[in-house]
């Protein structure tokens, strides 16, 4: 299926310096079908935003027949562009990912789910997935009830509690209180070499979401942290592993979310000879 990007700027209220957040949105074409509808997914980036990686990632997510939009996490610290895969890199998105509050990273999520909602190519059927950083973000997505699925890709710091500013960090404390039970489907999957994340960490995190009664499916694959990245993953990378991963991720989508093409309108346009 083709796709095509582009990307919103959005307003929001707990940035102390004002800056909008910048949404991008992978689109799905139908040629002939111009009220084609789709199920929504967004897509949560790594410390590094949205760079070649999470890009292609969700690229393929939309070829796939769903509406993504992917939000530049730190807006409030730089622009929308990547940030680079190297040491300084490195620090500047751990540095920002333990400056921002925690309500600032749901209200970013909030946002990209209202973005979803409003677009008229989305049937407003949502998901959301993430790696890394994202993968904690998407797990704090699940928590509104408009995300029927949320597949988190080797989520760091929920079990440390962790995440942002002021050690606000409250993701199983959310799940101890009953916030996922009876919402939608969730899972978890982590490499079981992840030095970000110890046996310890997932054993927590699992005893919590069972505990607390929520459908979750926990997957420890033979892999370190990063193995999705397919680029700068400094010799982590697992291609057939991500590519099977990717598949049970799709079954999840398409079993919770499905599709909508709407009516035919046959445009009879020529395709453009293009290289």
């Amino acid at each position: 299926m083709l796709i095509n990007k582009t990307f919103h700027d959005l307003p929001t209220k707990l940035d102390p310096n004002g800056r909008p957040i910048r949404i991008f949105v992978i689109s799905p074409v139908v040629p002939d079908y111009p009220q084609a509808k789709f199920p929504g997914v967004v897509v949560f980036s790594e410390i590094y935003q949205v760079t070649g990686p999470v890009e292609r990632f969700a690229g393929q997510i939309a070829s796939q027949g769903y509406v993504v939009a992917c939000p530049s996490v730190y807006h409030e610290f730089e622009g929308p562009d990547p940030i680079p895969y190297d040491v300084e890199g490195t620090d500047r998105g751990n540095n920002y990912k333990i400056e921002k509050k925690v309500e600032a990273y749901d209200e970013d999520a909030t946002l990209a789910l209202d973005l979803l909602a409003s677009l008229k190519n989305c049937n407003g059927r949502m998901a959301v997935t993430g790696m890394c950083l994202g993968g904690h973000l998407a797990f704090r997505a699940a928590f509104d009830p408009r995300v029927l699925s949320s597949v988190c890709f080797f989520a760091t710091d929920i079990h440390s509690a962790s995440l942002g500013k002021g050690k606000n960090d409250d993701t199983l404390v959310k799940v101890r209180n009953g916030d996922l039970t009876g919402k939608g489907e969730l899972v978890m999957i982590f490499g079981k070499q992840d030095t970000h994340v110890p046996r310890a960490g997932r054993d927590l995190i699992r005893q919590t979401l069972e505990d607390a009664n929520v459908p979750v499916s926990f997957l420890e694959v033979q892999a370190q942290h990063a193995f999705i990245r397919d680029e700068q993953s400094k010799g982590r990378w697992d291609a057939a592993l991500t590519r099977s991963l990717f598949a049970f991720t799709m079954e999840v989508f398409e079993r919770t979310i499905g599709r909508d093409l709407g009516p035919k309108v046959s445009l009879n346009k020529e395709p453009e000879r293009v290289c």
